[in-house]
């Protein structure tokens, strides 16, 4: 059975565990990171040398990178369907995956660590301000695409929704001002209406 090394409120983690949901796909998840440790300790650096989450360990193979191992579980159980097979469409979904890697995470991440992983004496309120803006900017574009197309990969969910839907879980949840972006919302809403993802992506963001 597949394995999956991480804690449940790793955005990382999320997506590979939102992934293998919407494959149906059986795993065991192993607390790792954060407040369960494991990382730093030598059986786990030996499959995953940065001391990160997550990592899966596949018929005694091991991968890390969250992006890498959703791209090679689709490849290997959804292709056709998160694994486009078509060159161009499989190219849409690859790109807004790393989009949100370079992109919309790095935006998102100060104004997440600061509300919900930062005791309120010790935020930098300047610096959250700044990520909301520099979040708003980034969807600014996902906007866009979403104009015209129901999913950010085409006409149906693909890795690449998977990526940035993690992300937008939070920017939604998040106590904060919004920007009104109608298509982003339709988008989110019609994430939220999946089962994978309300059962591993809509959590109590801690």
């Amino acid at each position: 059975m597949l394995v999956i090394w991480g804690r449940n409120n790793s955005v990382n983690v999320q997506k590979v565990m939102w992934c293998c949901e919407e494959m149906a796909l059986a795993y065991e998840r192993i607390d790792a990171g954060g407040a369960f440790g494991v990382v730093n300790t030598p059986p786990y650096r030996s499959l995953n040398p940065n001391g990160l989450v997550p990592t899966i360990e596949d018929e005694g193979w091991a991968l890390w990178e969250s992006h890498a191992i959703v791209r090679y579980l689709a490849a290997k159980h959804a292709a056709g369907s998160l694994w486009p097979q078509d060159l161009k469409a499989r190219a849409e979904a690859d790109r807004w995956m790393d989009w949100t890697h370079t992109t919309f995470g790095p935006a998102i991440r100060t104004l997440f660590l600061g509300l919900i992983r930062t005791t309120p004496e010790q935020r930098d309120a300047r610096a959250m301000e700044e990520s909301r803006l520099k979040t708003a900017e980034a969807l600014v574009v996902v906007e866009s695409r979403l104009k015209t197309t129901p999913y950010l990969g085409g006409d149906s969910v693909t890795m690449g929704d998977i990526a940035l839907g993690c992300h937008i879980w939070r920017w939604m949840a998040l106590p904060i001002e919004r920007p009104a972006f109608p298509s982003v919302q339709r988008w989110y809403e019609s994430l939220a209406r999946r089962p994978a993802y309300q059962k591993v992506v809509m959590l109590p963001l801690t």
